[in-house]
């Protein structure tokens, strides 16, 4: 009997041709594109949304834009492990197109856009909320749980929206205070480098050896 085992890192697979085929139809990654795409950022004043003439080329605050509103929906509170998601996750691959910014870019442009990102977060969380997104289920949005169903608690009068109002913007806060947080925490974080890890890895091997080694003897 042997174990059950996967396939040889190195073996050729077969997987879909395009990125495109990996993202279902409803899933929500392609309601952030499309509501991204419909915002006039220029009139909302992102930094780089309008390109100068002359110098390096930006990223495209869209981009960046539907990475924070992913890791707002998915709980994701840091650059650092924004930018991990856009190397490992299928989603953010797709959503970034496989752009994949380094973490210092990432708060950067939140330090350049507080005030604009969070009034397109208020906005989206708002929409979310007036579609019943997304059908039937349960959908977290600001750490709260929407009902995608009618009731007499749904009905807002003027005052009851107000306050709705200021509780995601207290919400929208948090979330990039803890960002911010996460980010001063982890400044002086430092991963292995290629080389590094390619030492550590032997050297794990070593000691794995000589563990058997000493079991045998």
């Amino acid at each position: 009997m042997k174990h059950i085992k996967g396939i040889e890192r190195r073996q050729v697979i077969l997987f879909p041709e395009i990125i495109d085929d990996y993202i279902t139809e409803e899933n929500p990654v392609r309601f952030i594109d499309a509501f991204v795409d419909s915002l006039d950022l220029i009139g909302l004043g992102f930094k780089h949304a309008e390109l100068n003439t002359t110098g390096r080329p930006p990223y495209d605050p869209s981009d960046l834009l539907k990475l924070y509103i992913y890791g707002y929906l998915n709980r994701v509170r840091s650059s650092r492990s924004l930018e991990k998601e856009c190397k490992k996750n299928v989603e953010m691959m797709w959503l970034l197109k496989k752009l994949a910014p380094d973490f210092k870019t990432i708060a950067d442009f939140r330090k350049d856009n507080r005030d604009a990102i969070k009034r397109v977060f208020k906005e989206f969380v708002l929409l979310c909320k007036k579609l019943d997104l997304f059908g039937g289920e349960l959908v977290a949005i600001d750490g709260s749980k929407f009902k995608a169903v009618n009731s007499k608690k749904r009905n807002f009068n003027e005052a009851k929206l107000k306050k709705r109002l200021k509780e995601i913007e207290e919400i929208i806060e948090q979330y990039l205070k803890e960002i911010e947080e996460n980010d001063n925490s982890e400044a002086h974080d430092k991963s292995p480098d290629k080389k590094e890890l390619k030492q550590k890895i032997e050297l794990l091997k070593g000691r794995k050896k000589n563990t058997r080694s000493f079991q045998i003897s």
